[in-house]
């Protein structure tokens, strides 16, 4: 079990620097300024080397991450996860941004929650899921996609939350895909569904992300955001493959769960730190 959380942590500690890389790269990209959902943004910024290398540490914790997933419930991995927020907010440090108590506060308490967390889990292993979840998960990939389409073109007030969660819902069903899958090797990859859920997924979590990151506010756009990819698959993993907790420790795991998502939560403005100045500030697109 302690070697999962310590894959958890390091695709936290991969997923958080590459937030960094990725926030400099996005920076420089200029936005094309069309309407809605533009899926040329990825094409864009895939010209910053910066973002380049974020997406490299990006596939790491990804193998990190399914690693993980498949030893831990997905309520320990998911709020791992989150806490990358506190990785990236500390590595903001390195770009002049100064932290202040409350965010150190919050990076502490981040800490603490996942003590908790690994305190109170139990090592397993998925329950098995038939065709019909496969397909299910196929299915709600294509909800996503229509979504965040609509949620492209909704009114700015409405925009940004609703493509953070999206975008962080897509995120969920990439960690449910990844831990439902049963083996690695390269046969089984190609002929399971959920391999190529995983793939269209993580290309929508990515893209509404940025698009919520380029025209709104990324405090609201990253909370929304692990809010998606925290709760909902937790949920699915306790309800429908068989999470638990170890005896006893079902109100450790909670409390933990709770302060890794919130203080989480409190850092959410370090989802695209601004490199300008000597402190890091929600930014609003045009």
């Amino acid at each position: 079990m302690w070697w999962g959380l310590l894959c958890a942590l390091g695709a936290a500690i991969a997923y958080g620097v590459a937030s960094v890389m990725q926030s400099v790269a996005a920076q420089a990209t200029e936005d094309s300024g069309a309407g809605g959902v533009d899926p040329k943004l990825l094409v864009r910024v895939l010209g910053q080397w910066k973002f380049v290398l974020g997406l490299s540490l990006d596939v790491l914790g990804f193998v990190a991450q399914i690693a993980a997933l498949h030893v831990l419930p997905l309520f320990v991995v998911q709020a791992a996860l989150a806490a990358s927020l506190a990785v990236t907010a500390v590595a903001a440090r390195f770009l002049g941004v100064r932290l202040g108590k409350r965010e150190w506060a919050a990076v502490a308490v981040v800490c603490a929650g996942l003590g908790l967390l690994g305190a109170a889990a139990e090592s397993e292993g998925s329950d098995p899921v038939g065709l019909g979840f496969r397909l299910g998960l196929i299915g709600a990939v294509v909800v996503l996609a229509g979504a965040g389409i609509a949620a492209g073109k909704a009114s700015r007030h409405i925009r940004t939350p609703a493509l953070g969660l999206v975008a962080g819902l897509c995120f969920g069903v990439v960690a449910i895909s990844g831990r439902i899958i049963p083996s690695l090797a390269p046969l089984d990859l190609l002929t399971d569904p959920a391999t190529y859920t995983v793939a269209v997924a993580g290309g929508m979590a990515m893209l509404f992300y940025a698009t919520a990151l380029q025209r709104g506010s990324v405090t609201t756009s990253t909370a929304m955001m692990v809010l998606g990819e925290t709760i909902f698959p937790s949920l699915i993993g306790v309800f429908v493959l068989g999470d638990r907790t170890r005896p006893g420790f079902a109100v450790v795991a909670i409390a933990g769960f709770v302060l890794a998502v919130a203080a989480a939560l409190a850092l959410a403005r370090f989802g695209e730190p601004a490199t300008e100045g000597n402190e890091t500030k929600p930014t609003v697109f045009p």
